[in-house]
């Protein structure tokens, strides 16, 4: 059995999407599996021991053909995208059997069981939803004398998602007698990880490292995967904490954290105020004001921690 799966683009959600995945891989033993998508969604999947093969889709048209063209034949594809990109790819899919994700609005899930409800609608199955899987490949060797916190403060899905740097740094600052911190972050987050390193250093907090826009997917799996506790906005980082079941803060603003939080993670908080204008679901403030994450303060994400103990 060839069976191809197209995984959702973020990283969060093809994290999401494992427990889903896992039930088409031990239903289909000995299948030889194929993973398609982003280059974040294939590294953190394809160490995966039951998966064979990785292609990292590109966003031009005339490549998603031509990839079609090298992929070969397969008996069943699985497609957790939805966008018309997604639907062109499938077009040129050749496989006995295609199966695409459909926009489920319906909030009562969260969307690690809108994927799996995904799966089971396509194999008439009625399968478990399990934790959240990814496999560590370890080929990053970290020495841990001290206790590790990890800050992360970007989200990639729109700036309305993102606390404050002082405010990070505030919490970091109380922390740092009993951790190391360590600061992450994309390319593209760089910024907001200097601020919170530059409030650190007034603050004469020198036990940490700034690893934003250094590490690979791989090593950030490495370096997470270490941590004594986490403290997120709600991003795909988030979702790999989870996977490892680290002890996480995360904070919510306009997102619906019914939807997105922690999957199955007995040791998880989240600081949120519950406004009115919540969640509206926008990648910046709608209303200009942006208090969803104006209110939040150190001191509720420092008691939030203490709720860990």
């Amino acid at each position: 059995m060839k069976i191809l799966i197209e995984l959702p683009t973020w990283l969060g959600d093809a994290v999401m999407a494992t427990p889903a995945i896992e039930n088409i891989i031990n239903y289909y033993e000995n299948s030889n599996i194929t993973l398609i998508g982003s280059i974040n969604s294939t590294e953190a999947l394809k160490y995966h021991p039951k998966i064979n093969r990785t292609f990292v889709l590109e966003k031009k048209y005339i490549s998603l053909y031509q990839i079609t063209r090298q992929l070969g034949r397969f008996d069943i594809f699985f497609s957790f995208r939805n966008s018309f990109r997604a639907k062109f790819l499938s077009f040129f899919i050749n496989s006995k059997k295609k199966y695409q994700i459909k926009n489920e609005k319906n909030h009562n899930y969260h969307q690690v069981e809108k994927y799996n409800n995904f799966i089971n609608a396509c194999l008439k199955k009625n399968f478990f939803v399990g934790k959240l899987i990814i496999n560590n490949n370890n080929k990053l060797t970290i020495k841990k004398s001290n206790l590790l916190l990890g800050i992360n403060p970007g989200a990639s899905y729109g700036n309305a998602k993102r606390w404050y740097p002082e405010e990070f740094a505030k919490v970091a600052a109380k922390l740092s007698d009993r951790y190391e911190i360590i600061i992450f972050g994309g390319s593209d987050e760089k910024n907001i990880a200097d601020d919170i390193e530059n409030s650190l250093i007034a603050k004469d907090v020198l036990n940490y490292k700034n690893l934003a826009g250094k590490t690979s997917i791989s090593e950030l799996i490495s370096h997470i995967a270490n941590l004594d506790l986490f403290i997120t906005g709600d991003s795909g980082p988030m979702h790999l904490a989870a996977s490892f079941q680290i002890p996480t803060v995360s904070i919510f603003g306009p997102t619906r954290d019914e939807d997105t939080s922690q999957w199955m993670n007995a040791k998880s908080v989240v600081v949120k105020k519950n406004l009115d204008c919540q969640p509206c679901m926008k990648r910046t403030c709608p209303l200009k004001h942006h208090n969803c994450m104006k209110f939040i303060q150190a001191k509720d994400v420092l008691e939030a921690v203490k709720s860990l103990n």
